[in-house]
C-alpha cells in the first residue's frame, strides 16, 4: 500500500498522527530540541521508559508510551551516539528503523522531525534529501502505514523538504 507523504511546519507534539518520532541519542536520554519538547509535553515517564530500553546502537529505534500525549507511542530513533554527532548513514538508518518499527506497531500514521539538524548540526538540505528518499523508498514495504508526515520547526525546513519531495 502506498502512503501519503505530507510536509508541515509546527510543533511535533501537536500533530494529528498515531505516533511521533523523537530524534534521539543512543543512550536515549532526552535533553533539548525535539526530545526536550516531547519530554516537556508528555512527561518524565517518556524519558524514563526510553532510558530503560537503552543504550541502543546509533541508527536503531525503540518505542515507549507517550505519557500525557495523545499518541499510541513515541518512537525514539537514535540518529547520533554519545558524541552527539550524526551522519548520512545514521539519518538514513534511523529513518528506516522508525518506519520498520511503525509497521511492527501496526500504526497508520507517523510524524518525523528533521533528524540531526539541531544538536547534531547536520545541514537541513542534506537531511531533507536523505529522509525523503528513505521514506519514498520504503513505500513498497508498507502494509499498515497510510500517512508519513515531516513536521518541520520553520518554513526554511518545510521548503527544503517540499522541494525534495517534489523531485522524488
Amino acid at each position: 500500500m502506498a502512503y501519503a507523504i505530507e510536509v508541515i511546519t509546527g510543533d511535533i507534539t501537536t500533530v494529528d498522527t498515531d505516533v511521533i518520532v523523537n530524534a534521539a541519542n543512543n543512550e536515549l536520554w532526552m535533553g533539548s530540541g525535539v526530545a526536550g519538547a516531547i519530554k516537556s509535553a508528555g512527561g518524565q515517564v517518556i524519558e524514563d521508559e526510553a532510558k530503560a530500553k537503552g543504550p541502543i546502537l546509533p541508527g536503531q529505534a525503540v518505542y515507549t508510551t507517550a505519557g500525557k500525549l495523545p499518541y499510541m507511542g513515541v518512537v525514539h530513533a537514535a540518529v547520533m551516539g554519545r558524541d552527539l554527532k550524526t551522519s548520512d548513514k545514521l539519518i538514513r538508518q534511523a529513518t528506516v528503523s522508525s518506519l520498520n518499527l511503525a509497521e511492527k506497531m501496526k500504526v497508520r500514521s507517523i510524524a518525523f522531525p528533521a533528524f540531526g539538524t539541531g544538536v547534531g548540526g547536520f545541514p537541513m538540505k542534506a537531511c531533507a534529501h536523505l529522509m525523503v528518499s528513505a521514506v519514498v523508498g520504503f513505500k513498497p514495504r508498507a502494509v499498515n502505514l497510510q500517512r508519513v508526515i515531516f513536521c518541520l520547526l520553520d518554513s526554511y525546513g518545510e521548503v527544503l523538504f517540499r522541494e525534495r519531495l517534489q523531485r522524488n
